[in-house]
């Protein structure tokens, strides 16, 4: 589609080229940027809290914290490759001008992200190291055909890795360039990696396990067979383009939804100023949503692989490997793009050709009944705005799809897909990973998210009440033992806000505004309604409990704070934990009518099948806020019937006589 000319430029436009080269140029000038000098991360900060910049403002913040409200400010976390210490900058295009920068002590704060060009250095150090060298040569293999996957290293008993920045690396047999390598992973070898020191510090050889030999090349023809034809086209047309507008390069007005579409390096795709309107009012929800951590655990107590477990947003920054989508293949139908643009390592602009794809969907039934009394049969279709993208983190693939609907509704749905990790498997068997081929395993683990959702349901004075289902006994005034009913619990401070969902209680959680009602009194709200999918299922004295500590809870609710931005903390690489959330909710902060952020956690826990092999079809997980009693009546009353056109069986007719519509779904 055509944008809209960008007649409003607000304060939360993506970062253009041009800016990221103005950052790249103050970095020098400073001296901060050098040849032995990595941009590990770049990422635009926020516009203070209540500035004029903030579409629904309570006004003073951005002068008490002295950010004028334009201010193009952009964090930088600079890694020196040479061994010196790392530095956490912030940066001014609008005064050309670095306004902090902070070196950093890596055994204390942990290490910065991990670099793409780090992945050869382990590949390249393995290739002449001779341990390694060695146990490639008593099974057999040659180095040249040995791909090594570059894997975070997590923080165990090693007291040696204590500051020095380490990543581990397991083998996989790659016959030739088209070869699946995940097909043949080398078991019982591991090896320990410092890629600044340049050193390999360990190789682990447990013994020689055999390498599974059969295939896993999901587009040859051996395992695909003849390829099916039985599949008509379906095309999805909206001949007058879609209903939504963009202004400003990335503000979004959709029916009566407004947001502005952010991206971030770590984050991907942010929302920001989600509101809807309202008759003449235009109400806030949701300030700022992300997905701001993803952590992957493994299962298998193996010593070569009991270490698994990636901060797949922390550590690896899942922005940076989101992929250009294409027109009937990642999307389908009228589809419009945005493309960010990000730095890589070196200061350089590099934008992501279609990175983020918007486009509205028929959603079904909206609202329908057929009326015996007044002999209306009405019906109404539902539609949603889906803001998504898509990236590649290794072998795994992870779609991130935010929903708009009709009512109000915003929902959250993460996509898996891609290769699973593998190992060998036992020939005794596991308790701890799944066969998928002759000899081939993948061990047990879970994908597990925090999504971060600063509230601002009509402004920033909220609070959260837990409700659960009451089963009430039969006796008097319920003799008939039909009764049931509900308990809400308002969640007053931070520790008391630390919860676990509960199916059988029906629990969710209802962010409320008690400065604001509604024309029956009540304070307006939405709920927060969980999938009850497992949290993290390893020991809670492990290291990956300390470390990915989001995940041991469904909901935590904090305080806002300008700093605290990441369930697991600013550097999660090699941190012990105990940062991010553990630390915010430890100041026992009010929070009750008070401006608030919800952190829940979902994920799946996944026992690989035979049927992910040799590629995964796509598993879903997320979470849905819906409103309670923010709207008067139903926000959907003046929703058209459908008319009939290409693709469907006929027109829905409004308000029709007796007699069944023609349209259903």
């Amino acid at each position: 589609m055509t944008l809209a000319a960008a007649d409003t430029v607000t304060p939360y436009r993506l970062a253009s080229g041009d800016e990221i080269t103005e950052v790249q140029a103050i970095l020098r000038a400073a001296g901060l940027l050098g040849a032995e000098k990595r941009i590990a991360y770049l990422g635009l900060v926020d516009p203070a809290r209540g500035s004029a910049a903030v579409g629904y403002s309570d006004g003073g913040a951005a002068a008490t914290v002295g950010i004028p409200a334009e201010d193009r400010r952009f964090r930088i976390f600079l890694h020196d490759i040479a061994g010196g210490a790392p530095t956490d900058v912030v940066v001014c295009v609008t005064r050309q001008e670095v306004v902090s920068a902070v070196e950093l002590d890596t055994a204390v704060t942990g290490e910065l992200p991990v670099l793409e060009e780090e992945f050869e250095v382990v590949e390249e150090l393995l290739a002449s190291d001779e341990r390694w060298l060695k146990a490639l040569a008593e099974r057999g293999l040659d180095v040249s055909k040995v791909r090594v996957a570059p894997l975070s290293a997590g923080v165990f008993e090693y007291a040696e890795e204590k500051g020095r920045r380490i990543l581990r690396g397991l083998a996989f047999v790659q016959e030739f360039p088209e070869d699946s390598a995940w097909a043949h992973p080398v078991d019982g070898l591991v090896a320990y990696v410092d890629v600044v020191g340049k050193e390999v510090t360990q190789v682990l050889d447990l013994g020689v396990v055999p390498v599974p030999v059969e295939h896993g090349n999901y587009t040859d023809p051996e395992l695909t067979g003849p390829l099916r034809t039985t599949q008509k086209p379906i095309s999805i047309t909206q001949p007058d383009g879609p209903s939504f507008t963009i202004s400003g390069g990335n503000h979004v007005e959709w029916e009566k939804w407004s947001v502005d579409v952010g991206f971030d390096v770590r984050e991907g795709v942010v929302l920001h100023n989600l509101a809807f309107q309202d008759g003449s009012r235009k109400r806030p929800i949701i300030n700022r949503a992300s997905i701001a951590e993803m952590v992957v655990p493994y299962g298998d107590p193996s010593p070569i692989r009991s270490w698994q477990n990636y901060f797949d947003t922390g550590e690896y920054l899942v922005g940076q490997y989101a992929n250009s989508l294409e027109l009937g293949c990642d999307c389908l139908g009228d589809i419009t793009y945005l493309s960010p643009v990000i730095s890589d390592a070196f200061g350089n602009p590099r934008e992501i050709r279609n990175g983020i794809c918007m486009h509205e969907e028929d959603w079904g039934i909206l609202s329908k009944h057929s009326d015996l009394w007044t002999g209306i049969n009405y019906t109404r279709r539902n539609r949603r705005l889906v803001i998504s993208f898509f990236t590649t983190i290794g072998n795994y693939d992870y779609g991130f799809y935010w929903y708009l609907y009709l009512d109000g509704t915003i929902e959250f749905e993460a996509k898996a897909t891609g290769v699973v990790f593998t190992s060998a498997f036992p020939e005794g068997g596991s308790d701890n990973i799944s066969q998928l081929a002759p000899g081939l395993g993948a061990p047990f683990h879970q994908h597990l998210f925090s999504a971060r959702l600063d509230m601002a349901v009509d402004g920033f004075t909220n609070r959260v009440e837990e409700e659960d289902v009451v089963r009430q006994a039969m006796g008097e005034g319920n003799e008939r033992g039909n009764a049931f009913s509900r308990k809400r619990t308002v969640l007053t401070r931070e520790s008391e806000a630390v919860r676990e969902a509960d199916a059988r209680a029906g629990r969710t959680w209802i962010i409320s505004n008690p400065e604001s009602r509604n024309r029956l009194g009540e304070p307006v709200g939405y709920k927060l309604h969980s999938q009850n999918q497992p949290t993290l299922l390893a020991d809670p004295d492990s290291s990956i409990a300390r470390r990915a500590a989001f995940a041991t809870k469904d909901l935590w609710v904090t305080r806002y704070a300008d700093n605290e931005r990441y369930p697991t903390g600013d550097f999660v690489n090699q941190h012990p934990g105990g940062a991010g959330l553990p630390a915010y909710a430890a100041q026992d902060r009010e929070i009750d009518g008070q401006d608030i952020v919800i952190w829940h956690t979902f994920g799946l826990t996944h026992f690989p099948r035979v049927e992910d092999w040799p590629i995964m079809p796509v598993d879903t997980v997320g979470f849905k806020l819906r409103p309670e009693g923010f709207f008067d009546r139903s926000p959907v009353l003046d929703v058209p019937a459908s008319s009939g056109g290409s693709g469907t069986a006929g027109s829905c007719h409004a308000d029709s006589g007796p007699g069944p519509t023609s349209c259903h779904g």
